[in-house]
């Protein structure tokens, strides 16, 4: 329609033209949400801080959503779950911790694959002159905890102690959180602490990344199999094209060159759809803490 006739001055002239503008809006508005960057939340289970390792991901991310992608980083678990629960963030790769914690309210998007499997251990470490064999060994001692949300980190061990019926502050002479698991390796390392739990993948690629550092400490324990640490979404977004988008782009990683690149950075071998049973056992270890408290 030609502009002089937009502008006419009949009542239906008038009628059209504000169709056509409210058109015109909600038109940018759907493209404005379009183009804003999809927010995707990492905690310190994330093995690397490595800026080009971070770049990567996000171009990657991007490149297959077909929208900008923001990383947003944060010191604790609770920080980035929080964040994650008040909507502001589109998905969040956390720890299965806090996933239980709010299953209600979360849903699994995916789940890394290492070493070929959706699971991980738990690690309870001393440093390498120590002669502890079991946790009893480390009692009276000084000892490093990642994060009060991370299940390798805190809740094993926490367990652990429940079942002997102690606590941290009744078992360990001190305690303290490093807030990332690659601090609690540094700290026994450097006899900071004596001993430290620990993500058992983040150890083990640390192994080969950084030993001689990593060879100052030793292994006591090694857990059960639990749930590695998942990409959630909300239950309420679960079904939302952008979080669809992001799980898409996870899958395929394998298949991308960029993707592969990022995957062996990381030591995982891809990403699979979730299953809940996978963290019956960190659950267990939930009940077994809240019935002592």
């Amino acid at each position: 329609m030609k502009g002089k006739q937009i502008i006419r001055r009949s009542l239906w002239g008038r009628r059209s033209v504000l169709a056509a503008g409210g058109a015109a809006l909600l038109a940018s508005g759907v493209s404005r949400a379009e183009e804003s960057p999809v927010r995707f939340g990492l905690t310190p289970v994330f093995l690397d801080s490595d800026t080009q390792l971070l770049a990567s991901l996000e171009q990657y991310l991007s490149d297959q959503i077909g929208r900008p992608v923001a990383l947003i980083k944060k010191r604790t678990y609770q920080e980035i779950t929080l964040m994650l629960l008040s909507g502001q963030l589109d998905a969040a790769w956390i720890c299965g911790f806090p996933y239980v914690q709010y299953r209600d309210r979360l849903s699994l998007l995916a789940i890394p694959l290492y070493n070929g499997r959706p699971e991980y251990q738990a690690y309870l470490l001393a440093g390498a002159k120590s002669q502890a064999r079991s946790l009893s060994d480390l009692k009276g001692q000084v000892h490093a905890f990642s994060d009060p949300d991370s299940n390798s980190g805190f809740l094993v061990t926490r367990a652990l102690l429940a079942r002997l019926e102690e606590t941290p502050e009744t078992f360990f002479t001190d305690t303290f959180f490093t807030y990332g698991h690659r601090n609690v390796i540094r700290a026994v390392s450097s006899g900071l602490a004596n001993s430290g739990s620990v993500d058992g993948y983040v150890w083990d690629v640390m192994n080969s990344l950084q030993r001689e550092m990593v060879l100052r400490t030793r292994v006591v324990r090694k857990s059960e199999w639990f749930g590695f640490p998942p990409i959630a979404c909300t239950r309420a977004s679960r079904d939302s094209k952008t979080v669809q988008h992001v799980a898409q782009a996870l899958f395929d990683m394998p298949n991308h060159p960029r993707g592969r690149q990022i995957l062996s950075t990381l030591h995982l071998d891809g990403f699979v759809e979730g299953d809940d049973r996978l963290f019956e056992g960190i659950a267990r270890n939930v009940k077994l803490v809240r019935d002592q408290a």
